[in-house]
C-alpha cells in the first residue's frame, strides 16, 4: 500500500457501484436494472447477460480470475464458494472467460451443511444463493488474489431463509410500506423510507505470537483463564489516548482496504480497555450496512495477521475489564433525504415526528424481550449488564428533552413547549461560546435516542447486526401499521392523531429511563415496572416463538413460525456448543499444561526447601508456606478438573438441544468457574518463568 493516500480516488475503486453501473451499461440496460434497485422485480435474461459481462470485464480489469456469490448463514458468519471465469477452453488451447447472467443472478451452493434449525434434513442438500442487486457488488484483494464477490441471499429448496439477508430485505420491505401509509397520513408521497444504519465496531488488537500460546483464545477467541494485572483500565488513559505507532499503522492499512471496497469507515480510537479500538462508519442502507459491518470484521483479522497482530471480536476476552460490543445505530431516511427522525428545533411543534416517537417507544415496549433476544449470544452473556454494556434489561433514553415533551403529552394531551440547549460556559474567555444540544447522552442505556437517531448499544461484537435490524424494522412496521389502520379511518384526524399520540405514551412510558442503567437500584425499579430482564441467551431464545412474535413476523412476511422455530433450535444448539468447546478448552489447558506446570513448580520449590536444610538453613518458612500454598490451591484445581469432565460428560447424554442449552448454563458453567477461580490463585504464586502461558499483562500491554 502506498504511503500516501488520496481518499477521493481509491474511495469505492473496487466497487461496482452506480458510477461504475453508468459507465459500463448501455443506458437502457442501467434504467432497468435501477427500476429493480429502486422497486423491485425481476431482471429479464437479455438484461442480466450483459450486466454479467461488463461485471466480468470491470473485475477482470481488478485482476479478478474468480468470482462467489457471498452470503451469510446462520453461522453468523459469511460463506463463499470460488468459480474462475473460466469457461470450456477453445480447440486452440485459448482459454474463454465467460459469466452469464443465471450465474449472476443464481448460485447453488450445498445447503445441508450450514445451521439450519431442523428446516433441512441432513440428506437434503439443494439450497439456492440469490443476488442482492440493492447491495452493489465488489472486488477482495487478497492472498487468494483478486474475487468477485456478489452479495447474496441464501434459501432452501422450499424457499425457506437460512440466511440472515433474505428477512433483513423482508423487513426492509415491511417497513417502507408501512412508513410510507404513515407519511401519506401527513400529504407526504414518496417512493421509498429505508432504514439506515450506522454500526460502531468495537475489537481488541494483541501480539499474534503470544496469541498463539493461548490454546483459550485459538479455539474459543476469549481467555478462560488469567490473572488481573496491576493496572486494567483503572486510569481510563487509554481511552481516546494517542494511537501508538503500530496501532495506527494498522489502522491505516484497515482503513485503505475498506475504503476501495466502498465500506465508508469514519472514526478511529482506542477504546477504554488496554489494547481494546474502535471503529465506526458513515451510515448506510440497512442491508448495505450488514454487508459492511462483515467486511469490517474480516478485515480487521487478515490486516492484523499482516502486521503480526490478531484481532479479537469476542464480547469479553478478558474479564476484568471492558469487553466489546456493536452500537447499532439506526434512522428511517426517505428517497428525497429526509431523516424522520430528526425532531427539529421545536420538538412539541413536529406532530409527524411525535407520532413516529411514539410508535417506536410502544414497539420496543411491546417487544422489549424479542429486542434482547436480538442480541443474545454466548459471548455477551458475558458482557451485559457489567459495569461496560447496557443491562439486560430493554429501556429507552429520550432526553431530558424530549421526556419533557412526552410528560406534558401525557399530562395534558398536548405538548406547548421544547426545552432549549442554551450556551455551554466554560468558564475561559478564549475559548468561544458553545452551543450545547437540549439534552445530555446516556451511555448506559441499551436503546437512547441521540439527536436523530437511536442507538441500539446491546450487539454483541461479533454478531451479525442483521437480527437486530430485522427486529427493529419489524415491531415499527407493526406500531405504524396499527397507527395507520386506526388514522385512515378516523372521523376527524387531528383528533384521532392526538389520541394515538397520547395513548402509545401513557400506555408505554415504562420503557422510558433516563437514569444510571448500570445502578442496582435500576433492576428493582424495573421489576417494578413490569420490564422483562433477560439475563442470559437462554432465558431470551424463547421470545422467537412467542405467539406474539410468530403472529407479527408472519403478519408481515419476515418469518414463518417453522423458520423462527428452526432459528430456535439454532441457537441453542449455538449455546450449547460454545459452552461446550469452552468446557473441553478448559479441560485440555487444565490437564495437559496448567496442573503439570504447577506440579513441576511444586517439585522444585520442594527440592529448594530441602537443599536449603541440607545447607544448615533452618528458617525456610517462606518456601514451605508458599508451597503450601500452592498445593491447596493445586488441589482444588485439580478437583474441579474432574468435576467438570464428569458434568460435561454427562451432557452427552441429554439430546434435546434447549435442555442441553439449560444444562450448560446450569450445570457446566458454573463448574467452569469452580476451575478457573484456584487457577487463577495459582497464576498469581507460580513463578512467572514456570507459568505455561502468556499472562493478562503480556497479552494487554505488550502489544
Amino acid at each position: 500500500m502506498a504511503d500516501y493516500i488520496k481518499l477521493d480516488e481509491v474511495f469505492g475503486e473496487n466497487v461496482f457501484n452506480d458510477a461504475a453501473m453508468q459507465q459500463r451499461l448501455p443506458k437502457k440496460i442501467y434504467t432497468k436494472l435501477r427500476e429493480v434497485i429502486e422497486s423491485g422485480g425481476e431482471l429479464d435474461t437479455e438484461t442480466a447477460d450483459v450486466i454479467a459481462h461488463e461485471m466480468k470485464e470491470w473485475a477482470m480489469e481488478k485482476g479478478a480470475t474468480h468470482y462467489t456469490h457471498w452470503f451469510q448463514p446462520l453461522t453468523g458468519f459469511t460463506a463463499e464458494k470460488h468459480d474462475s471465469f473460466l469457461s470450456t477452453p477453445l480447440e486452440s488451447g485459448k482459454a474463454l472467460m465467460s459469466f452469464s447472467g443465471k450465474e449472476l443472478i443464481k448460485g447453488e451452493p450445498d445447503a445441508s451443511s450450514f445451521p439450519s434449525g431442523g428446516l433441512r434434513a441432513t440428506f437434503e442438500a439443494r439450497g439456492y444463493t440469490a443476488w442482492d442487486c440493492t447491495s452493489p457488488a465488489f472486488v477482495r484483494q487478497d492472498a487468494a488474489g483478486a474475487t468477485l464477490c456478489i452479495p447474496t441471499a441464501f434459501c432452501s429448496y422450499n424457499g425457506e431463509a437460512l440466511d440472515e439477508k433474505t428477512p433483513l430485505l423482508r423487513s426492509m420491505q415491511a417497513l417502507n410500506i408501512q412508513a410510507k401509509r404513515l407519511l401519506g397520513l401527513f400529504g407526504r408521497e414518496v417512493k421509498k423510507v429505508t432504514a439506515y444504519v450506522g454500526a460502531e465496531q468495537e475489537y481488541f488488537v494483541v501480539n499474534a505470537e503470544k496469541f498463539k500460546k493461548r490454546k483459550d483464545l485459538i479455539y474459543c477467541g476469549r481467555t478462560l483463564f488469567g490473572a488481573m494485572p496491576p493496572k486494567g483500565q483503572d486510569l481510563n488513559d487509554h481511552y481516546f489516548g494517542t494511537i501508538r505507532q503500530r496501532i495506527a499503522g494498522f489502522m491505516k492499512d484497515v482503513n485503505y482496504e475498506l475504503w476501495r471496497m466502498g465500506v465508508p469507515a469514519k472514526t478511529q480510537h482506542n477504546e477504554n480497555a488496554p489494547a481494546q479500538h474502535e471503529l465506526a462508519p458513515i451510515y448506510t442502507k440497512a442491508n448495505v450496512a450488514v454487508d459492511h459491518n462483515q467486511l469490517v470484521m474480516q478485515t480487521l483479522k487478515r490486516v492484523a495477521s499482516a502486521h503480526g497482530f490478531k484481532c479479537i471480536l469476542h464480547e469479553k476476552p478478558f474479564a476484568g475489564v471492558n469487553g466489546s460490543g456493536k452500537h447499532n445505530n439506526w434512522s428511517l431516511t426517505t428517497d428525497d433525504g429526509v431523516n424522520l427522525l430528526d425532531p427539529g428545533k421545536t420538538p412539541h411543534d413536529n406532530i409527524q415526528f411525535l407520532l413516529i416517537l411514539s410508535c417506536v417507544v410502544k414497539a420496543v415496549d411491546r417487544h422489549a424481550g424479542l429486542l434482547r433476544e436480538s442480541a443474545a449470544n454466548p459471548g455477551n452473556d458475558l458482557r451485559l449488564g457489567a459495569d461496560e454494556a447496557p443491562p439486560a434489561i430493554i429501556s429507552i433514553f429520550l432526553g431530558e428533552q424530549l421526556e419533557d415533551v412526552v410528560e406534558q403529552l401525557i399530562s395534558t394531551g398536548t405538548a406547548t413547549r421544547s426545552k432549549k440547549g442554551g450556551v455551554l460556559y466554560t468558564g475561559v474567555n478564549s475559548l468561544p461560546e458553545l452551543y450545547k444540544d437540549a439534552t445530555d447522552r446516556n451511555r448506559t442505556s441499551p436503546f437512547a435516542f441521540t439527536g436523530n437517531k437511536f442507538e441500539f448499544r446491546m450487539v454483541g461484537s461479533q454478531d451479525s447486526i442483521a437480527a437486530a435490524n430485522i427486529v427493529l424494522n419489524t415491531i415499527i412496521a407493526e406500531a405504524f401499521c396499527e397507527a395507520c389502520d386506526e388514522l385512515e379511518t378516523a372521523e376527524s384526524f387531528d383528533t384521532a392523531l392526538h389520541e394515538v399520540i397520547r395513548r402509545n405514551f401513557s400506555e408505554h412510558s415504562r420503557v422510558i429511563f433516563n437514569g444510571n442503567g448500570y445502578a442496582k437500584a435500576w433492576k428493582e425499579e424495573a421489576a417494578r415496572r413490569g420490564l422483562p430482564n433477560l439475563p442470559t441467551m437462554v432465558s431470551a431464545i424463547p421470545e422467537l416463538t412467542k405467539p406474539e412474535s410468530v403472529e407479527m413476523f408472519e403478519r408481515f412476511g419476515v418469518f414463518t413460525r417453522n423458520e423462527l422455530v428452526s432459528r430456535a433450535a439454532v441457537k441453542y444448539d449455538v449455546f450449547a456448543k460454545t459452552r461446550s468447546i469452552e468446557a473441553k478448552t478448559m479441560i485440555n489447558m487444565a490437564r495437559k499444561q496448567i496442573i503439570p506446570a504447577v506440579i513441576r513448580y511444586t517439585k522444585t520449590l520442594a527440592e529448594d526447601i530441602n537443599q536449603l536444610k541440607a545447607a544448615g538453613f533452618d528458617e525456610v518458612s517462606v518456601q514451605t508456606t508458599l508451597l503450601h500454598q500452592i498445593n491447596r490451591y493445586l488441589t482444588e484445581s485439580f478437583n474441579a478438573l474432574v468435576s467438570l469432565e464428569e458434568k460435561d460428560q454427562a451432557a452427552a447424554d441429554i439430546e434435546d438441544v434447549e435442555k442441553l442449552a439449560a444444562y450448560y448454563i446450569n450445570t457446566v458453567v458454573p463448574a467452569m468457574d469452580a476451575l478457573r477461580r484456584p487457577v487463577d490463585q495459582l497464576e498469581m504464586l507460580v513463578d512467572k518463568a514456570a507459568w505455561p502461558m502468556p499472562s493478562y499483562g503480556d497479552l494487554m500491554f505488550e502489544v
